[in-house]
């Protein structure tokens, strides 16, 4: 039985929301460093360059032009929409009008716009798990359902298209599709990301695809965009990105939809009723960022190549803990299941991976994400987007904690 509606202090739908768990990782990792606390923490999602100051010179050069301190058009500044247009099509290949883009509060503004442009009450969202902690809370916002297909390390965290064949209903609506992946650094073959897109065609079934990764692939992996590669999806797809994790711009919330005409008229409306437009100065900050090379980025991914290689390394070599090597993204995604089914660390009870961060947190001062955050209970999830002394020390303290 529901509260009336004089006793209810929040609304049902809100209520239902879970807390971003990456989010409170690192405000429990910032709030220990603040108390004094030598925590190290492999929780953030975010990169840990500056921002490149061609960037930020264009955006101090904003703050003094009186066309930035009024209202613009709620779907972004139209030369910044322009050179989306003209970078999607320099990086992915995927060639769109800027008609096509709208400018969002960035990336889970996207996320949240593009599931309510697209979801009515009772329709189902297949999502790959491991998934990112925000994606099914803006599909249930919608009155939607997400629909868990399960990934492992075996299948090298990749979802085939025999899982989503067998989840298929009459009310499935969307694909939830990212590549490079977060949590796990998973990046889909080329030949995969066609096989998806095709089914996905043949069953008239949207695909949300997150390309927020398209420029961190190491090794031989490579992005592929399944518009680009499955031309004939494109009707049906809404592709979201934005500048936080190319141009180390999280701060700054600048993100976007590309889609059909219709949906991203639909979605910009909605958007003229939340939040008008993007702060100006924020839009001239990303419009230096889309429109100027690449050099800062190549220089970020090297390092983050480097540093995936070294976590993945480390990791291994403690026992009880497997890991992939990281392909994409910033990410490591080892199973601590081995050490779970032992039952206790440091003379402490844990029987999950939430336990187990917990005790590596209060124990070895380090901060990791516990699977369970992604659906993937018996995981953790490391960032290596954390300067190299720190990332040895954190991961060597972790090794002495769950040294049998």
């Amino acid at each position: 039985m529901t509260d009336p509606p004089s006793e209810r202090r929040l609304s049902a739908r809100v209520a239902a929301i879970a807390p971003s768990a990456t989010l409170a990782v690192d405000a429990q990792a910032k709030a220990l460093k603040a108390a004094g606390e030598d925590v190290i923490g492999f929780g953030a999602g975010e990169p840990d360059f500056p921002t490149p100051e061609h960037i930020v010179e264009a955006a101090a050069a904003a703050c003094r032009d009186p066309r930035n301190h009024r209202y613009t058009p709620a779907a972004g500044l139209p030369e910044l929409r322009e050179a989306i247009a003209a970078k999607t099509l320099r990086d992915s290949g995927y060639e769109v009008d800027p008609a096509q883009v709208v400018v969002t509060n960035g990336g889970k503004h996207a996320v949240y716009n593009a599931f309510e442009s697209l979801l009515d009450p009772g329709d189902e969202v297949l999502l790959p798990a491991p998934y990112w902690t925000t994606y099914p809370e803006p599909i249930r916002l919608a009155g939607a359902i997400p629909i868990e297909i399960d990934t492992d390390e075996a299948s090298g965290f990749r979802v085939t298209v025999e899982q989503l064949e067998a989840a298929r209903t009459p009310r499935t609506r969307a694909l939830v599709f990212v590549s490079p992946s977060n949590p796990t650094g998973a990046v889909y073959p080329r030949d995969e990301v066609e096989v998806i897109g095709r089914w996905a065609v043949e069953h008239g079934i949207w695909v949300v695809t997150d390309e927020i990764y398209e420029h961190l692939t190491y090794g031989d992996h490579e992005f592929s965009s399944m518009p680009v590669v499955v031309p004939e999806l494109a009707d049906r797809c809404l592709v979201l990105n934005g500048v936080a994790k190319t141009y180390a711009m999280t701060g700054w919330r600048v993100g976007w939809i590309i889609g059909p005409l219709d949906v991203v008229k639909g979605a910009t409306n909605l958007q003229s009723h939340q939040t008008s437009n993007v702060a100006n100065v924020s839009q001239r900050a990303a419009l230096a960022a889309v429109g100027g090379n690449l050099d800062d980025v190549a220089r970020m991914r090297e390092t983050f190549e480097r540093r995936g290689r070294t976590m993945h390394s480390l990791l291994s070599a403690i026992e009880g803990v497997t890991c992939r090597e990281p392909e994409g993204a910033f990410y490591a995604f080892p199973s601590f299941a081995a050490v779970v089914e032992r039952g206790e660390v440091a003379g402490r009870p844990v029987s999950s991976t939430l336990d187990l961060a917990a005790v590596i947190l209060e124990e070895a001062k380090v901060a990791i994400v516990p699977g369970e955050a992604f659906a993937a209970p018996g995981y953790a999830r490391l960032s290596f987007a954390l300067g190299d002394d720190d990332l040895g020390e954190g991961i060597r303290r972790i090794a002495d904690l769950l040294e049998p």
